[in-house]
């Protein structure tokens, strides 16, 4: 067998046995077959999709490509939630202590930020002391503790995911809707979840950018879960905005923080609780999503995730009174406002431009190795739907550096659209098992 007919195979629309995907993954991972010729295969599978079949077999050798955590003696149910990436979304932080109160064991395994979208490591990464590298006897003890736990992905666990998905950033072939499900699943089945819930983002500041993109997203991620034997379900939100009103990686803790206080913006809230019902009602403490909307609500009142998200920092290194004392503080002193140019609507912030400008900022990565700053970001005083006067304050900006300030400026001001605001349907349900 040979690498250059699988591509060739792929090329022409065949489907590709398990045979084939088995060597070829297997050879990738093993060092026998090269980037350039992965590449070349991940291009053509862009282009001609694969089946359901193909998109199981390849998500399962994947997983079977490294260890898996071991959660075996710790008391369930276990259950996480999958974002496929967006502006501002910062929802992980927020929801893991609100079902962890619940009686939910939330084992989050979690990415860094590359290109436009945020990454939950490199929020959590940003209060001082906080390591999110965590060794599996320490990630076990955590989770059973803080009822979570938040850790990346080491090299042991799904090295065909984290070789393919380095490849297919920088090959133009991130957006395809099989690799993003075998990759997404894989590490979610490794993680040791029985039941998955999965924010399925669309729009500008997504990689879905229609709602039909995100509807066959949704879809292959319920059919391969459930193949697998895993409880799925998938909610679709609109990422055309930035959710929230803090883009930036403490800025984001910070607001995390303030919505278990009880102060959180509405649209963050709304895709939050939304997300979190649907845990709830896996992990069987609710029959209804409202119903789990109800409890997650009664928790949040009733100030509990707000104290397991203080002791997860602990648990985790971080310096919890220091977290505490930079609340509203900690923002790098290069800095800038931007202001109405005009009155009227504001239609929207187009959530596409602010992520890029945030890569400018420090926010965001163009490349893995790239460094993030913990004090840049933007706050938003004002979004789509609000009724501006000329000269109110829109945003305030804290770059890196001068540089980046300059490259991210043009590019805010250019976001925010002004009109009829269009309407928006924040969160719809799309498929679920």
């Amino acid at each position: 067998m040979r690498a250059v007919d699988i591509i060739m195979n792929k090329r022409a629309g065949k489907e590709l046995s398990r045979e084939e995907l088995t060597f070829l993954i297997g050879g990738y991972v093993a060092g026998e077959i090269p980037d350039y010729q992965v590449s070349a295969w991940a291009m053509a599978v862009f282009f001609q999709g694969m089946t359901a079949a193909e998109t199981a077999v390849l998500t399962e050798l994947m997983l079977n490509s490294g260890a898996r955590m071991d959660l075996s003696g710790i008391d369930g149910p276990f259950v996480d939630k999958h974002s496929t990436g967006g502006v501002g979304d910062k929802t992980s932080l927020i929801l893991a202590p609100i079902v962890a109160s619940l009686g939910i064991k939330d084992p989050m395994m979690s990415g860094r930020a590359l290109g436009h979208t945020g990454g939950t490591l490199d929020k959590l990464d940003a209060i001082p002391g906080y390591r999110t590298q965590l060794e599996p006897a320490e990630f076990r003890r955590i989770l059973a503790k803080d009822g979570f736990a938040m850790t990346g992905q080491t090299r042991d666990i799904v090295p065909a995911d984290r070789l393919l998905y380095a490849l297919r950033d920088v090959t133009g072939t991130v957006e395809s809707i099989p690799l993003i499900t075998a990759s997404i699943l894989s590490k979610k089945v490794a993680e040791g979840a029985d039941a998955l819930v999965f924010d399925v983002k669309f729009g500008s500041g997504a990689f879905m950018k229609d709602l039909a993109d995100g509807e066959r997203l949704a879809r292959s991620l319920v059919d391969t879960g459930t193949a697998m034997g895993k409880r799925i379900i998938a909610l679709l939100t609109d990422m055309n905005e930035p959710l929230g009103n803090m883009m930036g990686n403490f800025l984001e803790v910070e607001e995390s923080f303030d919505c278990l206080e009880g102060r959180g913006p509405a649209d963050l809230m709304e895709v939050t609780l939304e997300l979190a019902a649907r845990m709830v009602m896996l992990g069987g403490k609710a029959q209804t999503a409202a119903g789990g909307r109800a409890l997650c609500e009664e928790a949040l009142a009733g100030g509990k995730p707000r104290t397991l998200f203080l002791a997860n920092i602990e648990s985790q290194g971080g310096d919890v009174k220091k977290f505490l004392d930079l609340r509203g503080v900690y923002r790098s002193p290069v800095s800038a406002e931007i202001r109405a140019e005009k009155s009227g609507y504001l239609s929207r912030i187009d959530a596409w431009k602010v992520g890029h400008a945030g890569v400018d900022l420090g926010v965001g990565r163009n490349r893995t190795e790239d460094a993030v700053s913990p004090t840049a970001g933007v706050q938003f005083h004002r979004k789509g739907g609000d009724i501006v006067t000329a000269g109110d304050l829109i945003m305030n900006v804290w770059a890196r550096d001068e540089a980046g300030l300059a490259a991210a400026l043009p590019q805010l001001r250019e976001a925010v659209e002004y009109g009829a605001p269009a309407k928006r349907k924040l969160v719809m349900e799309a498929e679920h098992q």
